[in-house]
Parts: C-alpha cells; sequence; structure tokens
C-alpha cells in the first residue's frame, strides 16, 4: 500500500488545517481525508459512520486544544467506543509539556505524539513509519 486510506483531521485552526490539507496532498499521505475544527464534530462523524457501517478513519491527527470537545475529551469518547476497526491516533500539539505527551501516550489508541508544526519532512516520516508497520 502506497497511501493510507482514510485520515480525520482534528484541528481548530483553518490555516494549519490548510497548511496540513496542501503537505498531505503533495506527500500523497490518504486516499481520502476528512478535516474537523472540533472533536464533537469528529465523533459525532465517527459515530455515525459506524452506525451505517461506512468506512472508519485509518489514521486521526488531533489537536488536543480546540473548543467545543477538545482532544482530550475526544479521546475518552472514542476509548469508551467498540470501534471494530484499527485506528491510530496521533496527537498533534504545539505544547511540549512532558505532562501532555505522558498523558497522550497512556491511551492504548495513542500511536504518537507530534509537536507542531507539522512539516513536509515530519508528514513523509510519518506516512513512512504507519506504512512499514
Amino acid at each position: 500500500m502506497e497511501k493510507i486510506g482514510f485520515t480525520y483531521i482534528v484541528d481548530d485552526d483553518p490555516l494549519y488545517n490548510f497548511g496540513t490539507k496542501k503537505i498531505l496532498e503533495f506527500t500523497a499521505f490518504s486516499e481520502e481525508v476528512s478535516y474537523f475544527l472540533n472533536g464533537e464534530d469528529a465523533f459525532k462523524d465517527l459515530s455515525k459512520r459506524i452506525q451505517e457501517g461506512a468506512p472508519l478513519p485509518d489514521i486521526i491527527l488531533l489537536d488536543i486544544n480546540m473548543p467545543i470537545m477538545n482532544g482530550w475529551e475526544f479521546l475518552e469518547q472514542v476509548s469508551k467506543t467498540d470501534l471494530n476497526h484499527p485506528i491510530k491516533i496521533f496527537m498533534v500539539s504545539s505544547s511540549i509539556n512532558q505532562d501532555e505527551i505522558d498523558r497522550a501516550n497512556s491511551y492504548p489508541l495513542v500511536a504518537e505524539y507530534i509537536v507542531k508544526p507539522l512539516t513536509l519532512e515530519k508528514v513523509k516520516a510519518l506516512k513512512s513509519r504507519i506504512l512499514d508497520q
């Protein structure tokens, strides 16, 4: 497989989302990408997909600090959900606080904590790590 099937980007910053979209397109990261400005919208979409038997994301790039439902609240909700599909969540934050990194890594669904900004090099390396597993 040369691309990841389906990716969620969950981040409230439209400028970050625009930049991420361009990087993902340039690296041919994923077959399909859905963008959400908060965890609640992402979780509602995920829940709807589960109910309908629609494809679930393989990868979620999840920001921590967002309005309505932040990344931690999203993780709590997803952790209580029967997914029946392997999803890898990558926490993406500008914070280098070790407590937040440790907290993120304490969730079994979290594959990795990535410090913003997402650069072309980081995305290429991430894609390589994911596809090599």
